[in-house]
């Protein structure tokens, strides 16, 4: 089977914050999640086909994940159910404006147990796009099978996608999460960052500095996602800023992982390689990507909140 995008890494339940009980407890709502996984399923619900590769427990939550990415019409061929290990777990409080943070059950998550010898080539073998994110690259044996996924994917001439998505408590030092985050950038094509994490990648904190020097690097089209001022992108012949939909804010999880869906839904649409893309077509790219995130942070969870296309396009005819 033929892929358009194909993706590794994690897949974990984000227990969302919802009310308190009559005794007055904080109650968590499980919702999927894992912004690899939000980003494919972003994909599917666009209508793309998608497949995920990556490892779940033999638990409940590690049936409800795989059941959950059925349902959105991703591939779950190279999905892995480990015996020995359970299912990561985040536990996302929420502040009055949304935003999110975070605490996890990973020591170690199903997640970080994928090795290479359970890496599903022949999915890397077919596939146009393969989007990876930095979680994998916290712990063995997963750090390893992403980058042989990603030699694997290259070899095979897939494009190659990346979104860091820094995340302070899962690493050992920020020091070692600069080292990787950055180990990967020479074999990638295309890469969304938010404004948050432009210093780790390039050492430079304003957007278009990071941009420019991520171009410098040899990527060919750099998204920086700015929250509630939209996006900014970047090519080889410049970049802009393209503003965000007005939206009451629900729920920001999973809103950079349906902007980069929706991204990477446009760059299959256009037939283009990331090589030959000017400035006007990522500004395009970027807009389709800005409606569906806003659609996204209007609902709970991140999965459950992605929009289809007739609502993507709904919204972007409406404006």
């Amino acid at each position: 089977m033929k892929f358009d995008i194909a993706t590794l890494g994690e897949i974990l339940i984000d227990f969302t914050e919802s009310g308190k009980s009559e005794a007055g407890m904080r109650l968590f709502e499980q919702n999927p999640g894992g912004a690899v996984a939000n980003v494919v399923c972003a994909a599917a619900k666009l209508g793309k086909k998608t497949s995920f590769i990556g490892k779940i427990g033999d638990d409940m939550h590690g049936v409800f994940l795989r059941d959950t990415l059925e349902k959105a019409g991703v591939d779950t061929s190279g999905m892995v159910i480990g015996k020995d290990v359970f299912t990561t777990l985040a536990f996302v409080s929420l502040s009055e404006n949304g935003e999110r943070t975070f605490s996890f059950a990973r020591k170690p998550g199903a997640d970080t147990q994928l090795s290479i010898s359970e890496v599903n080539r022949q999915i890397l073998q077919n596939t146009a796009i393969f989007h990876i994110g930095s979680l994998s690259m916290t712990d063995e044996p997963s750090r390893s099978a992403t980058f042989y996924a990603v030699t694997e994917a290259k070899k095979a001439g897939a494009i190659i996608s990346y979104d860091p998505n820094y995340r302070p408590s899962l690493w050992k030092s920020r020091e070692q999460a600069i080292d990787q985050m950055r180990s990967i950038l020479s074999q990638v094509d295309i890469i969304k960052i938010s404004d948050e994490e432009t210093e780790l990648l390039t050492g430079m904190q304003h957007p278009e500095d990071a941009a420019a020097e991520l171009i410098r690097m040899g990527i060919f089209c750099v998204a920086i996602t700015l929250g509630k001022n939209g996006a900014l992108v970047c090519t080889k012949d410049g970049m802009a800023r393209v503003p965000s939909f007005k939206t009451k804010v629900v729920d920001t999880t999973g809103a950079g992982d349906s902007f980069w869906g929706a991204f990477l839904y446009c760059l299959l649409e256009s037939g283009l390689q990331p090589s030959g893309l000017k400035l006007e077509n990522v500004i395009e790219f970027a807009r389709f990507g800005n409606a569906a995130a806003s659609i996204c942070v209007g609902k709970r969870g991140a999965i459950p909140a992605m929009p289809g296309l007739d609502e993507a396009k709904k919204l972007l005819g409406s404006i």
